[in-house]
């Protein structure tokens, strides 16, 4: 029997804002009106003229780059971020020592930007005053980052510098490593994001501000309005489309969920399904091509992979993701009896398109000048012009001149974080490399997987793979997914590749890397620390803990996926044809198909705990990319079908 039906209660402006703001510190900022609002404001357009004047016309040096990006970025942090959450109470007022600190830490990068030919010159042989600026640099930095990222990433990054000093670092040497050089705080990290990730920040205010999001969501009660359990289905597509430039799993469920949640409890799902759900769907966004947010774009540059090779490899497994997540709202939905929306309340999908198709273009010239071999950075500003260009279509979506230097500004104060997140992985990564921990681990790594009572090369990876993953999600429960990222990508994509080789399995660069990639972004919505989950259960008034274990159970994809791609890189499209992609397409999709029945117990009508295990060896065999585990999977999953079948037609009789 369907549950009883409740009436929608729709989250306000205010509430989302302060849902945002209690899961992701980097919205918690000081309140501004008047005159200081515009001061602020003024300072962000600044920045944002120094980022497109770096980006498309000046050509200076990386470290000068680099280093003036980030002094202009943690003066106007420490005047928008508060010391604590009780301070962002107090209009237009900020305290002398946020001032302090905020000049301290500006002058300290511009400094190096000054002295940029002499430090250079000097190496690691630095001056008493340059090793002050370098300390006082790093610790504004660290210093900002917890107030706008959290304490978790800086105790990494604090037992890191502790290791560099009980190696026999000494102060000045660890200071030019992390300070002076493209190797820690200024190193390949915030070289990506202010270059590539600080303007796809700019293109999805832009697009925020165009009105995509409501008409993502209208186009997916379109599609699937209608359909059993339809509202849940709306929010899968609906936070899928959003992830694709959303690079914020919880502002995303928090986005998205402030309107489907509701809508799914009305209808009758609990309100730990119904938060599942969207935290599921929109963590899942950050792996849709083809932005990805901004781990991708650092994907690119610290594997030398072009952006479209790695959107595009991606593709096969967001969808199979997806379809996941789909398939066990849908049988969810037939085991509870739910219906669809109402046909009234479903709009016509010819006539939205024709009305609001428009708002997508700024994502089609993105993906294919990217595709005809422009830089993700000019793509961006293209799309970017584009997306203020379509807005004048239509009389709601039309840019005026204030909601233009707003999208501007915000798209700046949404890169402090992001840029904050790469200022102190670089930390890590300079550490990594000054003291060579990465090849320490990597030896580590072989010895465990060469242990005599693993005898068999697949199992010795397998062990590898699950120490990787393990170490993936638990950094990833406090720390942002790009900081994750990069961090991992540093440490254990080298060792997921030397694992493969020494048990003779030949691991792609790219297929290390997503791996990582995959259970960095997972770890949002993976207990204890699920913050994607505990934003939907705030909005659903559900029990959390219950919330994050339901997510993980709907995107338990994302927990397999990894591993087939691992040891079978066609899932990537790697070293494949066409002829077998399709045969990949279509038995992975069998397969999801027998996952999710598995799972949920339920097909045509429910299933016992036997036909369950069945029906989720024979999804899982049809998954893997291999002739043979897809001919017994197929057969595994038509005998549940088959039985179903049965059962259904005995019930009518």
């Amino acid at each position: 029997m369907p549950h009883r039906q409740q009436e929608v209660a729709l989250l306000t402006d205010k509430e989302t804002e302060a849902l945002i703001a209690q899961f992701d510190r980097e919205s918690l900022v000081r309140p501004f009106n008047g005159i200081y609002d515009w001061i602020m404001k003024g300072m962000l357009l600044f920045f944002t003229g120094y980022v497109f004047w770096v980006t498309l016309i000046a050509a200076l040096p990386e470290q000068v780059r680099r280093s003036a990006f980030l002094g202009i970025l943690i003066f106007i942090g420490y005047l928008l971020y508060p010391i604590h959450r009780g301070m962002t109470n107090k209009i237009n007022y900020i305290p002398w020592y946020d001032i302090l600190l905020g000049t301290v830490g500006a002058v300290s990068f511009f400094y190096y930007v000054v002295n940029f030919q002499a430090i250079i010159a000097r190496a690691i042989l630095l001056q008493p005053l340059d090793v002050i600026m370098g300390v006082c640099g790093t610790l504004a930095v660290a210093e900002l980052c917890r107030r706008v990222v959290g304490i978790p990433i800086l105790v990494v990054a604090g037992g890191f510098i502790i290791y560099a000093f009980s190696s026999g670092f000494s102060l000045r040497r660890i200071v030019h490593q992390l300070f002076y050089t493209t190797e820690g705080i200024i190193g390949t990290p915030i070289g990506v994001c202010s270059t590539f990730i600080v303007l796809f920040i700019f293109l999805a205010s832009f697009l925020e501000r165009s009105g995509i999001a409501s008409f993502f969501i209208d186009l997916a009660n379109a599609i699937a309005g209608f359909a059993s359990g339809g509202p849940a289905k709306v929010a899968v597509i609906a936070s899928a489309l959003e992830g694709m430039y959303s690079g914020s799993s919880v502002a995303n469920t928090v986005g998205s969920g402030s309107v489907t949640i509701p809508i799914m409890k009305k209808i009758g799902y609990k309100p730990e399904f119904a938060a599942a759900v969207e935290a599921a769907a929109s963590t899942g966004g950050q792996i849709m091509p083809p932005i990805m947010g901004a781990a991708a774009f650092l994907m690119a540059e610290l594997t030398g992979i072009p952006y479209p090779v790695i959107a595009v490899s991606a593709i096969l497994p967001a969808i199979l993701y997806f379809t996941g997540i789909f398939l066990m709202i849908h049988f969810e939905a037939k085991k509870l009896g739910l219906k669809g929306l109402p046909k009234e309340e479903i709009p016509h999908v010819g006539w939205l398109l024709l009305k609001k198709g428009y708002l997508f273009s700024p994502v089609i010239v993105l993906v294919a000048l990217m595709s005809f071999g422009f830089t993700p950075a000019y793509a961006a500003c293209f799309a970017i012009a584009t997306a203020i260009v379509v807005s004048m279509i239509r009389k709601e979506t039309r840019f005026s001149l204030l909601s233009f230097l707003e999208a501007l500004a915000a798209g700046a104060r949404n890169t402090i974080g992001v840029a904050l997140a790469c200022a102190v992985a670089g930390i890590v990564v300079g550490i990594v490399s000054l003291t060579g921990l990465g090849q320490t681990l990597i030896g580590l790594l072989i010895n465990i997987v060469n242990i005599p009572i693993f005898t068999v090369t697949h199992t010795n990876l397998f062990i590898a793979l699950c120490i990787t993953m393990l170490s993936c999600l638990i950094l990833g429960m406090g720390i942002p997914t790009t900081a994750n990222y990069i961090i991992m990508a540093t440490i254990t994509a080298p060792m997921v590749i030397r694992a493969g080789q020494e048990t003779g399995v030949a691991v792609p660069l790219i297929a290390a890397h997503m791996f990582v990639f995959y259970f960095g972004i997972v770890a949002d919505i993976t207990p204890p620390v699920a913050l994607a989950a505990y934003a939907g259960a705030a909005i659903a008034r559900g029990n959390p803990l219950k919330t994050a274990i339901t997510a993980t159970r709907l995107a338990i994809t994302a927990f397999i996926i990894p591993y087939i791609f691992v040891f079978d890189p066609a899932m990537l499209f790697v070293g494949t044809t066409p002829l077998s992609i399709v045969r990949i397409v279509i038995t992975s999709s069998i397969g999801m198909v027998g996952m999710a029945a598995g799972l949920e117990g339920y097909m045509l009508s429910h299933i016992n705990v036997v036909g369950r295990l069945i029906a989720i060896a024979g999804g899982l065999l049809l998954i893997a990319p291999d002739l043979w585990s897809d001919t017994v999977g197929f057969i595994l999953v038509a005998v549940v079908v088959v039985l179903q079948i049965i059962k259904n037609r005995q019930k009518v009789l």
